[in-house]
């Protein structure tokens, strides 16, 4: 038992660490935007990071299959759209915005899943997205302005990462989670280079400071993050995994108000706050839930041996 709680407890820490890269991560791309436009960023942040997996699981991806190819293909315009919207989105408002706002996939993905699974979402949902529209209210409305660009382009970048996500759920259950990794990572890279040789120009001044934050995204929230979040998951349950890795918006905040000056009032932070909880209700009720339905499960077992 021991032996078990404490690989636990180091999957656990494991996905902290991946959400800390990811909430950095945010910060890391504005930086990249200061000399890149927003294809050809995409575009050598994950061709690095594929080049780097081609690297490390050579001797997986040269036995590909189809099959593999083709989820991963369509696991990757998804997950090719949501990085876009989202790095768009941090031209035009603040990294603690774009870090809580895109957290709502968590929330996104009951629904999604009932319009297209027929499962009804649950009560619970219902009052988690009441939840998380009165911090939107919140966080939009903070010193008289509305909802902008950039707000939407995070909430569209939520819904592509709510079905990347239930895109994953569905194909990785019979295939290499590596491998699939590996592919839709290919793909986002192929996607913004085209689109970046179609619409963009390649930039005539890089700065230090875009190589580096290109570089920290590429290698640690892009391919150390799968690896470690691939390998956690094996021993931790996925409530813990969301629950955890929902923290990559919190992180963003931070490091959001303390290395670029966002700002950090009393309405943002209930909003933040607001929209925290919504995602924690919707992935802790569910795991209550059970455990509810086992202690008395146990209690009834336990009365009847009396009798």
């Amino acid at each position: 038992m021991n032996r078990f709680h404490n690989r636990v407890l180091f999957a656990d820490s494991a996905l902290l660490i991946v959400a800390l890269f990811w909430g950095l991560g945010f910060v890391a791309m504005k930086d990249g935007l200061d000399s890149f436009p927003i294809f050809w960023l995409t575009a050598v942040r994950f061709g690095s990071a594929f080049a780097i997996m081609l690297a490390l699981f050579w001797s997986k991806i040269i036995d590909i299959k189809y099959r593999e190819i083709k989820a991963g293909t369509i696991i990757g315009i998804f997950l090719f759209m949501g990085f876009v919207t989202q790095t768009l989105a941090l031209k035009y408002t603040t990294v603690g915005k774009v870090a809580f706002l895109t957290t709502i996939y968590v929330i996104m993905v009951p629904f999604i899943s009932w319009i297209f699974l027929k499962k009804h979402p649950g009560i619970t949902a219902f009052i988690a997205s009441l939840i998380c529209l009165a911090g939107m209210g919140l966080l939009t409305q903070d010193s008289g302005f509305s909802a902008g660009t950039g707000e939407f382009l995070t909430l569209t970048c939520a819904v592509f990462f709510a079905i990347h996500l239930l895109l994953i759920e569905h194909f990785v259950k019979q295939m290499d989670p590596v491998l699939i990794a590996a592919v839709q990572i290919g793909v986002v890279a192929l996607c913004s280079l085209l689109a970046a040789m179609a619409i963009e120009t390649w930039p005539s001044q890089i700065s230090s400071c875009s190589l580096w934050s290109i570089g920290f995204s590429s290698i640690f929230c892009t391919v150390l993050a799968f690896l470690i979040q691939t390998t956690a998951q094996k021993f931790t349950p996925s409530t813990h995994t969301a629950i955890i890795l929902s923290l990559e918006s919190v992180f963003g905040a931070i490091f959001g108000i303390i290395l670029l000056g966002d700002p950090f009032t009393i309405k943002i932070t209930a909003g933040f706050l607001l929209i925290l909880i919504a995602v924690l209700i919707t992935e802790l009720m569910p795991y209550l839930k059970n455990i509810t339905l086992r202690s008395k499960g146990n209690s009834s077992t336990a009365i009847l041996k009396q009798e």
